[in-house]
């Protein structure tokens, strides 16, 4: 099973830019909660998602086009791969989230780029973001426009649960990690 040491290990030998650094632990945080919610592998599930972009900064271009036979020769399971692969379906692939896990993934993946947003407009940043003031941003589409609403949505859907649900599972699990992230707020 993927752990968090060596998902981390992997990530860094390709992943060097700052906000995509930022990203993988901001999905890493949300991946943590969402593994709680499902009382599932906490760690497991962190390490997937802060492994999930593993090609991106290389292949911007063909994103998870460069994952599968890197990782998997890197003895990350096929299991696992497919959950990473999953969260570009419909997008740049057509490996569909199945399980829980790869559901959640698909889903905070965008969903984590808007609460990242939200939180950095903050005194307080994270520390202190309730989900209504984050479900006020999130229906405003020139906010963060560049999050996929309808993916975040569509993963909900996947889950069968509302939007305000997931992300309240997410900003929680994001919290604890919010120095870590850069989302401690300007008080701080």
């Amino acid at each position: 099973m993927l752990t968090l040491e060596r998902a981390k290990e992997l990530n860094d030998s390709m992943v060097h830019e700052e906000h995509l650094i930022i990203h993988a632990k901001n999905v890493m945080a949300a991946m943590g909660a969402m593994a709680e919610h499902f009382g599932e592998d906490k760690e497991h599930w962190m390490a997937v998602g802060y492994l999930h972009d593993y090609d991106y900064e290389k292949y911007p271009e063909e994103h998870l086009q460069h994952t599968k036979e890197p990782l998997l020769e890197a003895g990350v399971s096929e299991e696992d791969v497919h959950a990473i692969l999953s969260h570009g379906y419909g997008i740049v692939n057509d490996v569909e989230p199945v399980t829980p896990m790869e559901k959640s993934l698909f889903t905070v993946d965008e969903l984590t780029g808007i609460i990242q947003a939200c939180a950095r407009m903050r005194p307080n940043g994270i520390t202190d973001l309730e989900t209504k003031s984050f479900m006020k941003k999130f229906k405003d589409k020139r906010f963060a426009a560049k999050c996929d609403r309808d993916t975040i949505l569509k993963g909900c859907e996947m889950l069968g649960m509302d939007v305000k649900d997931v992300a309240s599972i997410c900003i929680e699990g994001m919290k604890p990690f919010a120095e870590e992230i850069g989302l401690l707020g300007t008080e701080h």
